[in-house]
């Protein structure tokens, strides 16, 4: 089993509720805080709830993937708008164990991840300790995003 942390977001329709459905079919050990935040990207859209999820999974990160895109599709993801645009849900896997993974369609660690609060703030809170392969430690990063502001 490898430890995972996923990235959850929704801005249409029950956030908090499509947030929370999403966690418990991923079968997270852990959510952190739901939070609200502006969107990102594609700013001209409503404003979004995040949170990221701990698991434990014996998938590959190719499956975990895959189970992702399939969770989203039965909470009623679409992706037909603008990328970053509006949508009921967005779960991105965010990192795998110590794992660096750079294959067409499937990047780990995230690639945007160091760059945005939103989701190194709930990792964060689920892992003060957790270290971000190719980045340095997760507290270090949100203190150099910080400082930027």
């Amino acid at each position: 089993m490898v430890r995972a942390y996923v990235g959850l977001g929704s801005n249409l329709g029950d956030r908090e509720g499509t947030i929370l459905a999403a966690a418990e079919r991923l079968g997270s050990h852990r959510l952190s805080r739901i939070r609200e935040t502006e969107p990102w990207g594609y700013p001209d859209q409503p404003w979004f709830l995040n949170a990221a999820a701990e698991l434990e999974t014996g998938l590959a990160p190719r499956e975990l993937l895959e189970h992702l895109l399939e969770i989203e599709r039965g909470l009623g993801r679409t992706r037909n708008g603008p990328r970053y645009g509006p949508r009921m849900v967005d779960l991105d896997l965010l990192l795998y164990g110590d794992l660096v993974v750079a294959e067409p369609g499937l990047t780990v660690p995230h690639p945007r991840l160091a760059e945005r609060l939103f989701v190194l703030e709930p990792l964060f809170e689920l892992n003060a300790g957790l270290f971000i392969p190719g980045h340095g430690p997760v507290g270090a990063l949100i203190r150099g995003l910080q400082s930027k502001a």
